[in-house]
């Protein structure tokens, strides 16, 4: 038989199947939009009744939440849900989950089908609109018995039912699964909400309010612990005015919007655990044809990689006792041994602080005086030596990597100390992981963080997994690639290495970089596991040259010492405790401890030109973060 026409999105497990601003308004967006139907108390009432009315009747192996992402391979199924439905893309936000849909045929052997499936996937999670079948029994429901069955016993199964209909009184429904879940209703909030306490997001505590059948009776119902993951909620359940923070930040994102200090933009704010707003605006580029921005695009994470990829393995290194923050260079890096920076540290290094050059333009040591390439760096096409893609028509010779790294060794030391940014020492640190826990850089980091956060567009060349009209473009490169970039690193040295570095080269989308800054938030965990110790973090977002006037912590960004509006990346009103960082091309991220608050910026301010410089003049993240202080009371 060809289960193929019955299933879709069975071969796609690792990338999410649909963009989500073709097929739905997303749940922030939504509830912005419901909220101005019902008033502020009627979208409350409405998200708490939903909540209170999902009951979790059946966790056996206490499935539920899942855990260890990373291990999983998940498909989700409906039986009678429209796609693009709010359950579906509710999983999505968890964990990468291929979306199937059943059909329902009278010569299926949905004993087969069900055992496909299986050999694929080791959680399998369907909803069934109990109410949408009502007046078609025979045909789901036959197909339900076998598909159901089955599945129980060839792999994890996570049953929720939706609405009432026919389902409890026609089908042994306690025998279908490991994981029960039931509903009454079938709103966007109880469907999204039911996903969300399948990873431990939401919690459910609900007792069924009447018998529902001879198995289930008034007052049965489980405990599921929630907050464990980020939980997607309207601002008014945690106490938070909507209209007003939607107000404030919109307005300050139209007007960057309408000035062309990018052409695209999406901002998230987190508080107390809640995504509470993440909202999109604009296009790609300023094209009136490219796509409107989604809210899953990807975007060139830029410096933020410096404290999402750098960071948490040095981080975890310095906790395993493979690193000391105090030690000098040539014990942990020994290839420097003999150079001016042998006697360096690591809390100088991270701190800006070391006297390391700002930045060396490596690609411009490429070229002879008359704009030519020089010889064994460049060729137009690739070839055994000439492996390291620049561009489809510009390949480096796989040795330059040694130059570059040269570079930095010879360069000279600034004259005086104190704080100068710089990139130099973070080239050097995916070189560091690797010696050190014998996997590869980027290996190392999707096993030991995001796969398990189930953040997993954090990746560097997301063209390998992801299609290019999801990836967000940055510049046109009219110096060294001559091209538009999209859907590579911008950085031109990240690049010159294989788009893999300590400093540059991330890609990610909102929602994920949101899980791994309230890993930080929480004090090093997330999801129930423990990533990175408290005194860990707290030593990294300490600042340790304070004395010298220096305002950086260990690798993280921190509020300037006295506030300047015209200098800070802030605004005025985050804590001295508040931690985070910028990106060249437009991006930001900030978690303040104190308010239990994140705030994520994505832009492409450098589309097409690094020479747009209105975000920055314009103090639109600065704003932003003001407006949503003052909403917050703070």
């Amino acid at each position: 038989m060809q289960f193929g026409k019955l299933i879709t999105g069975i071969a796609e497990p690792l990338i999410m199947k649909y963009r989500f601003s073709l097929i739905v308004i997303f749940l922030a967006s939504f509830f912005s939009e419901t909220r101005a139907q019902t008033g502020g108390p009627g979208i409350l009432n409405w998200f708490q009744e939903s909540g209170n009315a999902i009951v979790a009747l059946k966790n056996e192996k206490n499935l539920i939440p899942l855990q260890r992402l990373d291990t999983l391979k998940v498909a989700s199924l409906v039986i009678r849900l429209p796609k693009g439905n709010y359950f579906q893309n509710t999983l999505d936000q968890y964990v990468p989950t291929a979306q199937m849909g059943i059909g329902v045929k009278e010569d299926t052997d949905y004993q087969a089908l069900a055992k496909e499936i299986a050999q694929q996937y080791n959680v399998v999670i369907a909803a069934v609109d109990a109410d949408a079948i009502r007046d078609d029994i025979v045909g789901p429901f036959k197909m339900m018995d076998r598909l159901f069955s089955t599945l129980r016993k060839e792999t994890n199964f996570i049953l929720v039912i939706l609405g009432q209909g026919e389902v409890w009184a026609n089908l042994a429904v306690h025998n279908y699964s490991d994981v029960l879940i039931y509903a009454p209703f079938n709103d966007n909030f109880t469907q999204s909400l039911s996903a969300q306490a399948i990873f431990g997001a939401a919690g459910l505590s609900s007792k069924l309010p009447s018998d529902l059948s001879y198995t289930y009776r008034e007052g049965d119902g489980l405990t599921i612990p929630g907050g464990l993951r980020l939980r997607f909620s309207p601002p008014e359940a945690i106490g938070i005015n909507g209209d007003s923070l939607r107000n404030g930040i919109n307005t300050i994102l139209m007007e960057g919007l309408n000035a062309k200090a990018f052409p695209g933009v999406q901002a998230l704010v987190a508080k107390d655990g809640h995504i509470i707003y993440h909202q999109v605006f604009g296009r790609q580029t300023y094209d009136p044809n490219s796509p409107p921005v989604a809210h899953q695009d990807l975007y060139d994470l830029a410096s933020i990689t410096k404290i999402s990829a750098s960071l948490p393995a040095l981080m975890r290194l310095y906790e395993e006792g493979k690193i000391d923050l105090d030690a000098p260079l040539k014990s942990w890096y020994p290839k420097f041994k003999q150079s001016n920076k042998k006697k360096l540290t690591l809390r100088r290094l991270l701190t800006h602080t070391a006297r390391i050059k700002a930045w060396i333009p490596f690609w411009r040591n490429t070229l002879k005086k008359n704009g030519t390439f020089k010889k064994n760096t460049f060729q137009r096409d690739s070839s055994g030596v000439f492996n390291v893609k620049v561009t489809d028509s510009l390949w480096l010779h796989q040795e330059y990597r040694d130059k570059i790294f040269k570079a930095i060794k010879k360069s000279k030391l600034n004259k005086e100390p104190g704080y100068v940014y710089s990139d130099m020492s973070f080239y050097l640190y995916p070189e560091v992981v690797e010696s050190l826990t014998g996997q590869p850089f980027e290996t190392y980091l999707k096993n030991t963080f995001y796969r398990r956060l189930g953040a997993n567009s954090l990746t560097f060349n997301p063209l390998r997994f992801y299609p290019k009209d999801w990836i967000i473009p940055t510049e046109n490169d009219t110096f060294f690639r001559k091209t538009q970039i999209h859907g590579v690193v911008h950085d031109e040295g990240a690049i010159m290495l294989g788009g893999v570095s300590g400093h540059a080269g991330l890609f990610g989308n909102i929602t994920d970089l949101a899980k791994l800054m309230q890993l930080y938030l929480n004090g090093g965990t997330y999801g129930g596991e423990r990533y990175l110790s408290e005194a860990t973090l707290k030593t990294f977002n300490s600042r340790p040259y304070e004395s010298e006037g220096i305002h950086r912590g260990i690798g993280f960004d921190k509020p300037l010492l006295k506030y300047d509006p015209e200098k800070s990346h802030t605004a005025a009103a985050v804590s001295p405790e508040s931690f985070g960082h910028s990106g060249f091309t437009g991006t930001f991220t900030w978690v303040d401890p104190k308010e239990n608050l994140i705030f994520i910026f994505f832009s492409n301010r450098v589309y097409p030109t690094r020479d747009n410089r209105k975000l920055i003049e314009m103090r639109i993240r600065q704003r932003v973060q003001e407006a949503i202080y003052r909403v917050i009371g703070k």
